[in-house]
């Protein structure tokens, strides 16, 4: 039986990668039994994958559920008081508990989750489930990027944090600090860790404008105060840990110092030291004075002293010290080589320090607790000592470390009695800690005819069960489903799960689990049929899909079927696979909505194309891939129009580990794929003329055509002869209307001002370029920011998520600049560069139809943005003008933005989408014919072509594609981030190969107390590919292996198109071989991208010519 909430915790371990977390989850584990205590610590019981063992990294988030006998303390009122004020019994329960020494039946949930970057989504998935959350810091490398953003989003998911400063053994068996050094140093890690933390809470206090005051309250546990009990020191890797609660009761019950444990604790970590022989407790200074302060005289000069011990005795027997890595050995004893088959026993040399050391500070339970609830005691004589060695076989210096340590200080139940106090149980978390990320998502508006319905009521008596976590047997069950997961069937202990035909598909053998967090009520195993609920889900669609279920309890990598899962815990739930959703809420009420969704905050990074060499695989491969999309959340799988399968990771060791997937669990194993080299996405813009900002000037600029406008493929643009300079007269199929549009770039901070509504920061100068680019309507000197963006708010159609806006001129959105035609032929006015001779005096007079109309036009467009008064009253709009403003409104208009919008999803160089430009839409010219007269005389007119939606949205894509293509081109490629540790010597090497892949050091900071050095960075996406075996050998191992998240999009600086055409630049770069567009003989980065994305997607490129100048003799052998 499952206990009831009160007596349940839920909590996962995050931290930076090799932080430690599955080797302090080593030693949670061996407390229960299921692994031997030799192995913990090793064995990293919870990366049951093969490929998580070889890499030495956690891949997948395992959970698994441990028992635990938990011992409340004995407190005062006094220190009750104290520690409501403080935050630190914030259980449910913890009160109530605290009034007797009884012990407790505790069921933990244990989640150890990935620290790798590229596994992100596990993390975020494992922090829904839990309510607590272990933050493991290593003592030594301190804060990392990880851990930055894995407290943001344990903030954001609103859980209850307990800080473990693990490796603290790093301090004296690495770094040689003695135990005052050792306790400054974490003294300053703490105060780090506070500092990010309240940075942290001042931002979201800045961003919430309705704030209550609980908020803040909760806010406090996230202030770490050893004194609290909220902060663990430990060494996973020895399984020693403690807190200073109960080291107070320790010192005070050994009577190693005659103060009250609620009064000692207070001063344990701090700037004090006691004065045994007066037993007053004094003010430690760090300089100049004598003596050590408390925390480095009792916490840590015991633990110091035994590793010392251990390594003296390790010495006087012939052996060679393993734990001591710097130069200078404490113990200053000369080492024999010849060692043997020494042995270390308790009579050993230096085996007494050990002993005495033992007897100091010990926080085992047979020693703080008054009912003892192990059977572990703590060595007091050698002969003790030596049958604890012998019944483990340990007689090297690592094993009996840890075998004395884990008596000495037990990590397990510092960690678990820690969870237990500080971390609420999962009524109080739903109830006041996490009450908006465990809240059921609100309907829409419903109408008044629904806030009385039946539906209604029931809907709040499912949240109010939920928001009280009730277990009750007649209240509705709400169970959420975070993530999926697969399994193979010889891991589940089901005695009735239907067994495997013998001709089913080899894959069949996996299942795929659902991990699910229980709400209300009781999750029965195939008693119901429960309503299940997508993210997505619709209030008022009345067919929601039923399904039976099977529930399991998770033990790390096995499955234990069970018949029934109360509120509280944590579950794995079978035969959700067919819905094909990647999380899922289930009730048992039909009057349900699904939980709120939660954001990875990552977007896949890297992206290849998957297809299988046999054809008769394909099927095999989609059936594969649809499963790892469910498996995996953060995979990202689609289907292109030219039918390639693309799989999208969050990284390199991401899509490794997903291919593997793919093609040992998902697919058959025989199936063999044919993978891609990776897809790199980019982005298209322009840049501004010399002149534009000149506005009058640049109009009347006639300058030759830019170069890519005049070789292939680029030449071959439709509607190209109709752009120049950035603008461009689109004509519409069958000649029937013109429009002229205008494209300039759009800088980022000018797009923040259009999407805000307001000014930015920086965004000034970007507004004033702009404005005298468009010609705004001011003068030059009166030209102001706030001017501009009023006018371009104004003038605002719509923009998207790329950076991207439409505009309107004023003369277009008042009217002035739709022009009717009224043509005999039905056509508007186009211009003619050359007329045959024998045609000219035929079609003279079709051709001056729509002059008039053209060149009222081409005066609007001088006018720029803003039209002028005069230019309104020289063009009065006449009765075919309003026919046709009130066709361009109805119907071409909305036809108009789905055109913009179609040709910001591919721009003309290689077929990516556009970023960062603005179109504005200047004039309409539309071809009307004249019907019959009205009463007063005037002849009616109509619109002389039907204008279809698609030949406006055709024109208009076509038109903006020109328009860009007659600009400066430039492509935007994606930045990634990356973060990693090198040491000195590492640096060179480093910088060579950042610098060789275009990359920019941001930052490098020296890792206090070490000899590393934190390195921030930014490189290209295309150029990451590969970095980190290629860091790992140029600097043989002295540069850790970097973390790539995405930063930003960055404008590459280089015209594609640019070849030397002065002596100058011919002198400098070369005289390069202009064979239509076939090479411009330089590095030109631009260009060799352009090229690559081009013939992946199977378009012409324009090195694609093999033989060049054909005509030429040429020479293939010299003669001799």
């Amino acid at each position: 039986m499952l206990p009831p909430p009160e007596s349940t915790r839920l909590v996962t371990i995050i931290a930076h990668v090799d932080h430690g977390k599955t080797t302090l989850a080593d030693n949670l584990v061996e407390s229960n039994g299921i692994i031997s205590e030799r192995l913990a610590g090793t064995l990293r019981y919870l990366d049951s994958d093969a490929e998580e063992q070889r890499r030495g990294i956690t891949m997948r988030a395992s959970a698994i559920g441990l028992t635990h006998s938990y011992v409340p303390p004995k407190m005062s009122q006094n220190n009750k008081q104290n520690g409501k004020a403080g935050g630190g019994d914030s259980g449910g329960g913890t009160a109530a508990s605290s009034k007797s020494s009884a012990s407790r039946g505790m069921v933990i949930h244990l989640i150890d989750s990935p620290g790798h970057v590229d596994f992100s989504a596990e993390v975020t998935s494992a922090l829904l489930l839990c309510d607590s959350a272990i933050l493991v810091v290593d003592a030594v490398e301190g804060l990392c990027a990880r851990t930055h953003s894995l407290v943001r989003e344990a903030y954001l998911h609103q859980l209850v944090p307990v800080l473990v400063i693990n490796k603290v053994d790093r301090l004296c068996m690495e770094m040689g600090l003695d135990a005052s050094e050792a306790y400054m140093r974490i003294r300053e890690l703490i105060e780090s860790i506070n500092a990010v933390c309240g940075a942290m809470l001042n931002s979201a206090t800045l961003d919430d404008e309705e704030r209550s005051d609980d908020q803040d309250v909760r806010d406090a546990i996230w202030n770490f105060d050893p004194i609290k009990g909220n902060v663990v020191f430990a060494s996973a890797l020895h399984g020693w840990g403690f807190t200073i609660p109960t080291l107070a009761r320790s010192l005070f019950k050994s009577k190693t110092v005659p103060l009250k444990p609620p009064l000692l604790r207070q001063y344990l970590f701090g700037d004090f030291k006691y004065n045994a022989e007066r037993g007053k407790v004094l003010i430690w200074k760090q300089s100049g004075g004598s003596g050590e302060p408390m925390f480095a005289e009792f916490a840590l000069a015991p633990l110091w002293e035994i590793y010392e011990g251990v390594s003296q005795a390790a010495v006087s027997v012939g052996m060679k010290s393993e734990l001591f890595t710097f130069d200078t050995m404490k113990n200053g004893t000369s080492q024999n080589k010849n060692s043997g088959h020494a042995k270390i026993e308790a009579s050993t040399s230096g085996m007494e320090r050990v002993i005495s050391a033992l007897q100091i500070g010990s926080t085992a339970p047979s020693v703080i607790s008054p009912q003892p609830n192990n059977d572990t005691p703590l060595p007091k004589t050698p002969q003790d000592l030596q049958n604890i060695l012998s019944r483990l076989g340990a007689g090297s210096e690592s094993s009996i470390v840890s075998a004395v340590l884990r008596r000495y200080r037990p990590l397990s139940d510092a960690i678990l009695d820690a969870v237990c106090e500080t971390g609420p149980s999962p009524a109080d978390a739903t109830l006041n800690y996490r009450t908006r990320a465990l809240a059921l998502q609100i309907p829409p508006s419903l109408g008044e005819a629904d806030v009385t319905n039946d539906r209604v009521e029931e809907l709040k008596k499912i949240q109010e069960a939920v928001r009280q976590c009730n277990p009750g047997e007649d209240v509705p069950t709400v169970a959420h489903v975070c993530k999926f997961t697969s399994t193979n069937r010889s891991s589940v202990t089901d005695p009735d799960l239907p067994a495997l035909p013998p001709d089913a598909d080899p894959s069949s053998a996996n299942m795929i689990m659902g991990i699910a967090r229980v709400l209300s009520g009781i999750l029965r195993t195939e008693d119901i049929e429960y309503y299940t609920y997508g993210p997505r889900h619709n209030w008022t669609d009345p067919d929601i899909p039923k399904q039976k279920i099977r529930c399991y309890l998770l033990m790390g990598s096995s499955f234990v079927r069970v018949n029934s899962v109360p509120a509280g815990h944590i579950c794995a739930i079978y035969n959700l696979e067919a819905l094909q959703l990647k999380t899922v809420t289930l009730c048992d009420r039909r009057e349900c909505m699904p939980l709120h969704g939660f954001d990875f905050g990552l977007q896949p990074l890297v992206k290849v194309n998957v297809e299988p060499v046999s054809a008769s695989d394909t099927v095999t491969l989609e059936r594969g891939l649809l499963k790892l999309s469910l498996a995996d959340s953060s995979v990202e799988v689609t289907a292109t129009a030219k039918g390639e399968r693309i799989l999208a990771c969050l990284g390199e060791i991401h899509l490794e580990q997903s291919i593997l997937d793919l093609e040992t669990v998902y697919c058959d194993n025989n199936i063999k794929l044919r993978i891609s080299d990776p897809i790199t996405s980019f982005c298209e813009t322009t840049d501004w003329f010399e002149n534009e900002a000149d506005f009058d000037k640049f109009f009347a600029d006639k300058k030759t055509p830019l170069r890519q406008t005049t070789i292939p493929p680029y030449c071959d643009e439709e509607g190209l002869g109709y752009a120049n300079r950035g603008r461009c007269r689109t004509i519409l199929s069958g000649r029937g209307a013109a429009i002229s549009l205008r494209a300039i770039p759009l800088p980022w901070s000018v797009y923040e001002c259009l999407r805000s509504k307001k000014l930015v920061d920086g965004s000034e100068d970007d507004l004033i370029t702009v404005g005298k680019a468009l010609n705004s309507g001011s003068a030059e000197a009166l030209l102001t920011a706030s001017m501009v963006l009023e006018e371009l708010l104004d003038s605002l159609d719509d923009f998207d998520g790329n950076g991207n806006a439409l505009l309107e001129s004023s003369a277009l959105r008042k009217g002035y600049s739709v022009k009717a035609v009224q043509s005999t032929n039905g056509e508007v006015y186009v211009p003619q560069k050359e007329h045959k001779k024998q045609n000219e005096e035929k079609e003279a007079a079709v051709i001056e139809e729509g002059l008039d109309e053209y060149q009222t036009t081409q005066q609007y467009l001088r006018e720029g943005l803003v039209c002028s008064s005069t230019a309104i009253e020289k063009n009065k709009p006449t009765n075919a003008d309003v026919v046709a403003l009130q066709k361009w409104k109805q119907d071409m208009r909305g036809s108009a933005l789905a055109g913009f919008q179609l040709a910001m999803r591919s721009g003309p160089l290689c077929e990516e989408p556009v970023r960062g430009v603005a179109v504005i839409l200047e004039s309409v010219e539309l071809a009307v014919t004249k019907e019959t007269a009205h009463s007063d005389g005037t002849m009616a007119c109509k619109v002389a072509k039907d204008l279809s939606g698609g030949m406006v949205v055709a024109a208009l894509r076509s038109g903006v594609r020109s328009a860009i293509l007659t600009r400066p081109p430039r492509l935007v490629e994606g930045h990634l981030k990356l973060t990693l540790h090198s040491s000195l010597a590492g640096l060179g090497s480093l910088h060579a190969v950042l610098s060789k892949r275009r990359g920019k050091v941001v930052t490098d900071a020296m890792v206090d107390g070490t000899d590393l050095i934190q390195v921030t960075a930014t490189i290209p996406q295309v150029e990451s590919f590969g970095l980190a075996p290629e860091l790992m050998k140029k600097s043989s191992g002295d540069v850790t292996a970097p973390e790539l998240v995405f930063s930003h999009w960055e404008v590459l600086d280089e015209d594609p198109f640019w070849i030397p055409t002065t002596d100058e630049e011919k002198e400098d770069y070369g005289q390069n071989l202009l064979t239509g567009d076939s090479s411009t003989g330089l590095d030109n980065n631009a260009l060799k991208y352009i090229r690559m994305v081009r013939s992946r997607k199977g378009l012409l490129v324009d090195s694609s010519k093999i033989v060049v100048a054909a005509e030429k003799q040429r020479t293939l052998s010299r003669k001799k």
